[in-house]
């Protein structure tokens, strides 16, 4: 067993992120243009790709089901967008998430590495969801041009949403990534939760749609928040809810402290496990 002590604090966490910033960028650049190495379209995919997942909604939702967002005077058009914005955030989170299982085990060779920083594949995986949901944010604007010739301003408070949302899915691959180590049945688990989680998340409806005596357990889903307030700041133009907003960007400190803690204690048992 490794007897060494990693430091475990929220504040080495950022300091050693920032001292390793050039191998994570190094590292983000490999897993975001290795995944589509040898394609025709080669990067062209990450923007391709929610490009024709909009369109899919837009058929769907506008043509087939004729729906509209709540009780919003809205188009038909406008339920697609509203809901593609939904989808950003969760697929940031579901892309970090059910990736966490086997990050560690996908990275023996690193393992037993003295001078290679474990702690960054997490944040690279991370980085990499950011970046195509980056991609889709520039779909769904573009979209809101075309269909509305108009963008709200209150886009650029976009970043002010995903920045708590990027600390709580980093948390969680953490935590994942530690558990799939000693617990090969976590990436089957994993997945069909982040699969419950889609549809139990205010993604194809408002939190006003749901019933009162089930919304206080929405409220703890973790998604809840900035899927709202994503879709406030990027499709509706209205500021988001700072009350709601501040206690989120505690809550998403907390479970980066806490999983990130719990990381750096495990770890030293990875290689006796792998």
């Amino acid at each position: 067993m490794d007897v060494r002590t990693y430091p475990t604090s929220l504040r080495a966490f950022f300091i050693g992120g920032w001292h390793q910033r050039g191998l994570i960028l190094q590292l983000s650049k490999r897993e975001v243009v290795g995944r589509y190495k040898g394609s025709a379209l080669g990067l062209l995919w990450s923007f391709v790709n929610p490009l024709i997942l909009l369109l899919v909604y837009t058929f769907v939702f506008s043509v087939v089901f004729k729906a509209r967002w709540g009780d919003d005077h809205t188009s038909h058009t406008q339920f697609a967008v509203v809901l593609f914005a939904g989808m950003i955030v969760f697929n940031i989170f579901a892309e970090c998430v059910t990736r966490a299982p086997v990050l560690i085990l996908n990275n023996t060779n690193l393992v037993k590495k003295v001078v290679f920083p474990l702690e960054i594949l997490p944040v690279v995986a991370l980085a990499g969801a950011l970046f195509h949901g980056a991609v889709s944010l520039l779909v769904l604007l573009l979209a809101e041009l075309v269909l509305s010739q108009h963008v709200p301003w209150t886009v650029i408070l976009a970043p002010v949403v995903v920045a708590p949302l990027a600390m709580i899915s980093l948390g969680v691959t953490y935590l994942l990534a530690s558990l799939g180590v000693f617990f090969r049945d976590v990436a089957q688990t994993t997945s069909l939760l982040v699969t419950m989680l889609m549809f139990l998340s205010p993604i194809f409806y408002p939190v006003s749609a749901i019933p009162e005596s089930f919304r206080g357990i929405i409220s703890i889903n973790p998604l809840a928040v900035p899927i709202e307030q994503m879709r406030q700041v990027v499709v509706l133009g209205v500021l988001p809810n700072l009350d709601s907003l501040c206690v989120y960007w505690f809550v998403s400190l907390v479970v980066l402290s806490v999983c990130f803690a719990w990381f750096q204690r495990s770890r030293r048992a990875f290689a006796d496990v792998l």
